[in-house]
């Protein structure tokens, strides 16, 4: 902290620094199971006898390799239909994490799911998690708006602080992070124990202060105008967000991707 900053620093009657107040400070009410509707998508609550077959037959349309979609998460893959609707049914109907289908308009079927979790209104904070794309939404413009509906929603809800947080060796959803604008904030070491081996996580967030900057690279990105007639984009998310990531530490080996 330079002197300059120093002497901006509020302190109390004892001399000590302390943060800023937030006025008008409102404790914001938890996401509710109501559907939310984009352009290229739709979030709905996840269910499992609406959207089990969508979602299986979504899987089936990939190769042995969409396995290795499932490594960073603590279950999946699902070896029947059955299998994956009792995971669904077992853990999808509570509201933290609070799940939510992703219905590609397209084609009007389930093609993965997201969920917001670790919903703590009396801080502010949020996370986005779970993510679970199946091949037929695996980038796609539809997965990027289903991310970004949910960041919207958090911040119209009242949130302070979105965040995002990962297995620290999973280099996709850390590109995808700062692909979206999250900030690198960094790693905590010996964090869980999934699949019976450790997991250090990444951490990453967006507060409200930089969410109108972010939401109008969003809505630049999403305009149809920004793809060709192949669906191919014009401008990259990415570099639309680029003057968040001057802000933010670099990153070894990392990719923001497309």
């Amino acid at each position: 902290m330079t002197d300059a900053e120093s002497n901006l620093v509020r302190r109390n009657a004892w001399g000590q620094p302390i943060g800023p107040d937030v006025p008008g400070w409102i404790v914001p009410p938890r996401p509710n199971r109501a559907s939310i509707a984009g352009g290229y998508c739709r979030l709905e609550p996840l269910d499992w006898e609406r959207h089990r077959a969508d979602l299986w037959q979504a899987w089936s349309a990939g190769d042995s390799a969409s396995d290795a979609a499932w490594t960073y998460l603590p279950y999946g893959p699902f070896p029947t239909e059955s299998h994956l609707a009792d995971w669904i049914r077992t853990n999808a109907a509570g509201s933290d994490p609070l799940f939510m289908a992703v219905i590609d308009l397209k084609t009007g079927r389930a093609a993965g799911w997201v969920s917001w979790m670790r919903i703590t209104p009396d801080a502010g904070t949020i996370e986005i998690g779970h993510i679970v794309f199946s091949p037929l939404l695996q980038r796609q413009t539809a997965a990027t708006e289903a991310l970004y509906l949910l960041i919207r929603e958090a911040f119209q809800l009242g949130y302070r602080r979105v965040e995002w947080k990962c297995d620290a060796l999973n280099a996709p959803s850390r590109a995808a992070a700062l692909r979206l604008g999250f900030q690198f904030e960094g790693i905590f070491r010996q964090a869980l124990v999934y699949r019976g081996r450790n997991r250090d996580t990444a951490w990453f967030s967006i507060i409200d202060s930089e969410w109108p900057a972010l939401e109008s690279a969003f809505l630049t990105w999403l305009n149809p105008a920004n793809f060709t007639p192949a669906g191919i984009q014009l401008r990259r998310l990415a570099d639309l967000n680029q003057h968040m990531g001057e802000a933010r530490p670099t990153l070894k080996g990392e990719s923001v991707g497309s």
